[in-house]
Order: structure tokens, then C-alpha cells, then sequence
């Protein structure tokens, strides 16, 4: 049951200061938070207890130091809640390192509303090896103040210790170490030395895995080179990088490389012929596995649609060799240069894919969809057929944009976007969240290098294959509910009051309002992202609504899916990349009686913990290609370091400024340092950076001009400068004719400025 915000009230018995109207003491007004159980602003405190508008200051007051004191969190919107404090032993994971290179950690299972706290570990005792990031242990923690807690090591809880992903740099002659390893992660602040005999043969450049060496006393912690992975320099490497930090299985064992060449063609047997059936796969131009292939004809006033997916699990057996790497794997990894199946190749580019010409195994669906394209009934089966064609999206559009039929059968590409068209009448009027996202297409030259960075071209015929597999899943997840058969969902929250809260702070600087949490439903999301539809607060309104988003996850339990405004929805149609459609295709073969391959009792009852493994898999994943994003455009653009760029502000903290190129939309900072001198005050309810003497204001989505100043490919990491930007009323923007750091045209550096963290003040003493 939801608590109402007005309802929350103190007694009079709890306390006697709500009725007098005087100002509650510290421990009354903890109590309350705490009771309450949510988040609340000063004007809900201020009811609560009846207080006056004199009495407002106070309050404020007393608020300000609770939240100094660590007893309140800030939450969003101007809204407190009671912080929360971590027990005395946790187990945390080390996530980096700061500038000593003594670790900071985070603790795990992290669950509560906004960023975790930040643990600063004591250095291990002498002898022992340095924590790695994703090292876990057991910790011994003491509060600092606020979210801030010092830890030491009780135990460590991983068999292995963690290692280091880094570039090797030589060390210069007479120094006393072989050299240093520069960490790929951008939260390990400092680097580790590694001792005269512990390179391992490495040269300055290789990308090296390292294991940490016993520590002794201060300085940059010790570690051995235990693997070449490739040369810095190579944008080859950087996928090889991403792979390796993130423990992303590459080589398959023997007994699963054995069952997937010993497969065969698939019979015909007991299924359904669908070799009549002028089925075509749809993929991208780089695409080697095609696991999907649709058809579409008029049906009355309607249309039936044929979505066949490759049968993978008449190949892949519950508990053998190949079903025990999928699950470990989850899914694929794509990168611009290589992709990590989730099969080994003779099945995933051989057996599983739909190729034309050949005859394949397949499960299938036949849909049946009205003229408004609501779905009227549905059937599944498990078929043999035939693909008629492999098209790329760019041919698809531009045959059915010329009315050609593509050496096709007559009508089958106008059947398939006439059913598209009335899907999309049916997307529309159930209201989803329709996000603007334009991806980046990277292209490596034959030696590995970046050659160029567009964006992705958003087609029809990539819409019209996204509505019919997202029409397909939903008819396995409601056969699965009336077959009453184990389903692995794909689930969707909707977004957390704290993150829309920083939505509707955003949309509130373009004088847009945001309905409450509580009342939100796609369409109103959707509805904003019309609203700004080609103006210049498009690309980062689009960015901060996908992050207000849950993130999708998959669990045996439904709870609908939010972004697609959808009651039940699971994953059918990739089952070559993807673990969790392999169990739907189980669960759908066990329901339906269609082999002796289906779903088992035992694997049903792990549902719960496959899906929190594949979810992390997912996760892990997604990392890799945005880590491998970040890198790939950081080594495109370092060879135009010194070159300015059109640019629009992603990103407003105390610290600087976030920037995205406009022709790349590669991501950046600009630091304080590298602003014009002047005493910047930084807003966050309005999200703005203004300066007390230039009176220039820095908002989001704003256009500046920025100079590239650094590009660490090895971190994916880019440093700018500004040149020109900022809103002053009555002036254009500004123009910074000398971008060296802490430098305004025409006045001389004052000192400091306001707003620097002294290093003494980032981190408790020890």
C-alpha cells in the first residue's frame, strides 16, 4: 500500500512540539524521517508540525546541519531523507583508486535511492598484495561524515585475486623500477609500478593484464605483467581492452567446440513446412548470424505475419557442454572489430543461421493483426523452412522506396510495410516511450585504424523488423501465461521518483512541467519528447529522459514493461545472442508438447537466479561496447588534438562543465581550471554555472565552441577547453581569446578561485 504524503503527520503524543507549533528538536525531527519511511521536502516537514513562515529560516537551519551531520541524505527536487547508514562489517568491491592509489570501494547490493557511499580502504597491511579494482572483501568500517566511511580489510572473499588492465610504459634509465602500468579505468586515479624482473618481456605500449605484488609501505603499489593482450596504438586492441577488464569469456572449451561441430541439418520429421513460404531475413550489411526472418499477406481486413526464429535449441540440450558456456556467456558482445558469440561459430554463423537457400529449424509464429494492427489471435509451431532472401535494412528501404520488388515475390515487400504501418497506428495510440537516440557507426580501416564516425541511419525497414519481433515476443509471453509454463520476462520499472525528479528539474529550465511519479505514465514522457522535437534541447532532453529510465531486466515474476507500455513481454526472437530467448523457446516447447528438448523442472526452479546472472551479463556487455565507444572515438580524435569543435552542454557540476561534439557526439569535460577566471557559482535546482564577475551564464543544451586539449584512448577520456559560449543578456556569446587555464582575456589571475576542493579536503587523514 502507498503512504500518502499529506497523511504523514507526527501525534501529539510522539511529539508534543507539532501541536505547541515550535520547532521540533534534532532527535524529533530524525524520528519522523525515519518513520515516515520517504522523501520530503521543507514545505511537507513544515505542515507536519505546523510551523510558521517565520519559523521557515529555522527549520532550514536545522535541516542543513542534520545533512552536515550524515543523519539527512539530499534526495532530489530540494526533498531529505533519512540517510542511510551502513552496518559496522560490509562487504564492498573496489571500484578505483585515488591519487596515492590507496582503493576506494562501494558497497554491494547497493539498493537504496541515489549514489552509493564512498569507502576510502586503509592500505593493506605489510606483505600483503594491493586491492585491485573488483577485488571484494569483507570490511571493518567507520563513519566519517555524511556518505563518506573508512574502511579496513577483515577478509577477502575472492578465490583470485583481481587484476590490472593497464599500458605499459617503460621506466627511464636508472630508475629503480622496470616501469609503470597505466590503468585503463578511469576511477583508478593512479598508477602501479612494476619491479625490475616482472615485466614479463613487455615492451612501452603493450596493453598487459597484471597481478598486484605484496605492498610495502607508501607509494605506487607493486604488480607483475602476467599477459600481453595487444599495442596501445592498435584500435584492435581497444575491443581486446574492454574484454579483459570486464572477465568477458572468449575461448570456448573443447567439449562445447565438439557438440557444436558435431551438429547436423535438421530434419523435417514432425514439423511444419514452411519451405513454400517466401520467408526473408532482414539484417544490418555487417550482420553474419541471422537468427530472424519474417513474411506478412493480407488476412480480411487485416494481415497475418510469419516471424521464424532459428531453432537453437534442438542444437543446444539443457545441462551439456554448449548450455553451460551459453548460460555462463548470457549473451554476444558486439564490438566495431569482433564479435564474442554466445555460440561457438559452427553453430552460430552455420547451423542457427537462417541462411538463404538452405533449410533450417525454426520456431515460428503466425499473428494474425487487425487494420489498426491490434493483435487478434496468435500460433506458435516449430517448422522447417527455407529463407528466400538476406537483405540488408538499406536494400529493403530503398526497393520498397522505388517500388521495386527486389527479385521478391509480388507484394511481399508492400504486405510487410503495409502490416509494419498498422503496427505502428497500434504503437502509437498504446502511448510508448519513443526515445530520439541517434547511434554511432564506427568503420576501422583493413590495419585497424578509426576510420570514420557517422551516425547510424535510422530506417523504416529497422522499425519494421523492431515492431514485428516486439509483436512476436509479446505473443510468447502470453502463450507462455496461457500454457501456464515458466517465463523468463523482460521486465521494466517505471523510473524512480529521485531520477525524475532530475528529469523535471531539466525540463523545468525550457518551462516544461512533469506530472508526479505516482501519475506518469510512456505517454506522457513521450508526449515531452514531441515537444521538443527539432530544437536544440532535443538530444540532451532525450539523453536525461533514458536516464530517468529503470534499467530492463529479465525475472521469472512480471511486472510489465514500462518503456513500451506493454503487460507482459518476454524475449523470443534471438536465441543465437541470447540465453534468456533459449529459455522461452523451452518453456514454449515443454507447453506445447513440441519435442522432448523442452524446458525441465530443474531449470524452471532456477529461474531466479539465471535471470539475476543473465541481467548482469546484459550489463556487463552493454559496458563493453560503451567502454569501446568511448575509446574507439578518444583515439579518432587524438590525432586532432588542438582543433576546435561545435559543441552543446550535456552536463553542469561544481567541478565543470560536460560537453557532447556535435559531429561525433563523443563526450567530454571542461574542468574548472580550463574556464575563464572568474568566482563560478553553480545552481542545481536550475542547473546553470554563472559568473559573479562576467555575469555569464552556462546552461544545458547550450552551444559552445570547445578546443580539444587532451585524448587518452586509454581511458577513452577527453579534456577540453572553451572558446567560446555563455549567455549574457544584452551580449553574444562569449569569446575566450586565450584558452590557457584560469585565464580571462584582458585580466590577470587572481589566485584560487572559489569552488576548488583542496586535495587535504577530498579524503579523510590518515
Amino acid at each position: 500500500m502507498t503512504r500518502k504524503r499529506a497523511r504523514v503527520k507526527p501525534t501529539d503524543q510522539e511529539f508534543p512540539a507539532a501541536s505547541s507549533s515550535t520547532l521540533p528538536s534534532a532527535a524529533a525531527l530524525r524520528k519522523f524521517l525515519s518513520e515516515a519511511g520517504i522523501r520530503m521536502g521543507k514545505n511537507d516537514v513544515a505542515r507536519a508540525f505546523n510551523l510558521t513562515p517565520d519559523q521557515r529560516p529555522a527549520l532550514r537551519a536545522l535541516l542543513r546541519e542534520l545533512e552536515r551531520g550524515g543523519a539527512l541524505t539530499r534526495a532530489g527536487g530540494g526533498h531529505v531523507r533519512e540517510a542511510a547508514v551502513l552496518p559496522e562489517r560490509c562487504v564492498v568491491e573496489i571500484t578505483g583508486t585515488d591519487r596515492d592509489g590507496d582503493p576506494l570501494a562501494r558497497p554491494v547490493g547497493w539498493d537504496q535511492p541515489g549514489r552509493p557511499p564512498i569507502i576510502f580502504m586503509k592500505p593493506e597491511q605489510r606483505g600483503q598484495t594491493a586491492l585491485a579494482p573488483g577485488a571484494r572483501v569483507l570490511a571493518r568500517l567507520r563513519r566519517i561524515d555524511g556518505d563518506r566511511y573508512e574502511g579496513r580489510t577483515l577478509k577477502r572473499l575472492d578465490d583470485e585475486p583481481a587484476t590490472i588492465i593497464g599500458v605499459f610504459r617503460s621506466a627511464r634509465s636508472g630508475e629503480a623500477h622496470g616501469g609503470w602500468i597505466e590503468p585503463v579505468d578511469r576511477k583508478s586515479r593512479a598508477e602501479w609500478a612494476v619491479p625490475v624482473g616482472e615485466t614479463n618481456g613487455a615492451a612501452s605500449g603493450d596493453v598487459v593484464r597484471a597481478a598486484p605484488l605484496p605492498a610495502f609501505g607508501h607509494g605506487a603499489k607493486p604488480a607483475r605483467i602476467v599477459e600481453h593482450l595487444g599495442k596501445m596504438g592498435d584500435a584492435r586492441s581497444i575491443s581486446l581492452i574492454a574484454i579483459a577488464a570486464l572477465g568477458i569469456p572468449v575461448d570456448f572449451p573443447q567439449a562445447a567446440i565438439d557438440e557444436a561441430e558435431a551438429a547436423r541439418a535438421t530434419r523435417l520429421g514432425k514439423r511444419t513446412d514452411l519451405r513454400g513460404l517466401p520467408l526473408i531475413t532482414i539484417d544490418g550489411a555487417d550482420a553474419r548470424d541471422f537468427d530472424d526472418a519474417v513474411f506478412a499477406e493480407p488476412a480480411g481486413t487485416g494481415y497475418r505475419l510469419v516471424v521464424a526464429i532459428a531453432d537453437v535449441a534442438h542444437y543446444v540440450r539443457p545441462a551439456k557442454a554448449l548450455d553451460r558456456e551459453a548460460q555462463h556467456r548470457g549473451n554476444s558482445v558486439y564490438f566495431p572489430d569482433r564479435v564474442v558469440p554466445m555460440l561457438p561459430e559452427a553453430l552460430s554463423n552455420g547451423w542457427c543461421s537462417l541462411r538463404p537457400n538452405e533449410d533450417r529449424g525454426c520456431l515460428f509464429v503466425e499473428i494474425i493483426i487487425d487494420r489498426e494492427g491490434r493483435k487478434q489471435s496468435h500460433k506458435f509451431g516449430r517448422g522447417l523452412m527455407r529463407s528466400y532472401a538476406r537483405m540488408t535494412y538499406e536494400e529493403v528501404q530503398s526497393a520498397h522506396d522505388a517500388g521495386s520488388a527486389a527479385d521478391l515475390p509480388a507484394g511481399t515487400l508492400d504486405h510487410l510495410y503495409a502490416a509494419y504501418h498498422a503496427l505502428v497506428a497500434a504503437r502509437q495510440a498504446r502511448g510508448t516511450l519513443d526515445l530520439d537516440l541517434p547511434e554511432r557507426q564506427i568503420t576501422l580501416t583493413e590495419d585497424g585504424k578509426v576510420a570514420s564516425v557517422v551516425p547510424r541511419a535510422r530506417l523504416d525497414s529497422h522499425r519494421l523488423i523492431e515492431e514485428f519481433m516486439i509483436l512476436a515476443n509479446v505473443s510468447a509471453a502470453e502463450e507462455l501465461e496461457r500454457l501456464r509454463q515458466p517465463c523468463m520476462y523482460r521486465i521494466h520499472a517505471p523510473p524512480s521518483p529521485e531520477k525524475l525528479d532530475a528529469l523535471r528539474s531539466l525540463l523545468a529550465t525550457f518551462d516544461i512541467s512533469l506530472k508526479q511519479s505516482d501519475q506518469l505514465i510512456p505517454r506522457d514522457l513521450d508526449h515531452i519528447l514531441k515537444l521538443v522535437a527539432g530544437t536544440d534541447a532535443a538530444p540532451l532532453v532525450n539523453e536525461t529522459v533514458l536516464r530517468s529510465q529503470s534499467q530492463a531486466e529479465y525475472a521469472p515474476e512480471n511486472i510489465g514493461h514500462f518503456g513500451l507500455a506493454l503487460k507482459s513481454y518476454a524475449h523470443f526472437t534471438s536465441p543465437i545472442r541470447r540465453y534468456a530467448d533459449l529459455l522461452v523457446h523451452r518453456a514454449l516447447i515443454a507447453g506445447l508438447k513440441l519435442g522432448t528438448d523442452g524446458l525441465s523442472p530443474e531449470t524452471a526452479g532456477e529461474f531466479p537466479v539465471i535471470a539475476q546472472a543473465i541481467t548482469i551479463t546484459e550489463r556487463r556487455a552493454t559496458d563493453a561496447e560503451r567502454q569501446s565507444t568511448d575509446r574507439y572515438l578518444a583515439a579518432y580524435l587524438a590525432e586532432r588534438v588542438g582543433e576546435e569543435f561545435a559543441a552543446r552542454i550535456a552536463g553542469i557540476t561544481r567541478f565543470g562543465l560536460f560537453v557532447s561534439l556535435s559531429e561525433t557526439g563523443a563526450s567530454g569535460f571542461i574542468p574548472m581550471a580550463l574556464l575563464p577566471d572568474d568566482f563560478w557559482h553553480h545552481d542545481e535546482a536550475t542547473s546553470t554555472l554563472s559568473g559573479k564577475r562576467s555575469r555569464i551564464v552556462f546552461h544545458l543544451a547550450d552551444q559552445v565552441i570547445v578546443r580539444l586539449r587532451e585524448a587518452k584512448p586509454v581511458t577513452g577520456g577527453l579534456l577540453f577547453s572553451l572558446i567560446e559560449g555563455g549567455q549574457s543578456r544584452g551580449h553574444p556569446p562569449m569569446r575566450v581569446s586565450n584558452d590557457s587555464p584560469g585565464r580571462h582575456p584582458g585580466r590577470k589571475s587572481k589566485g584560487k578561485r572559489p569552488g576548488r576542493t583542496p586535495k587535504s579536503a577530498k579524503r579523510p587523514h590518515r
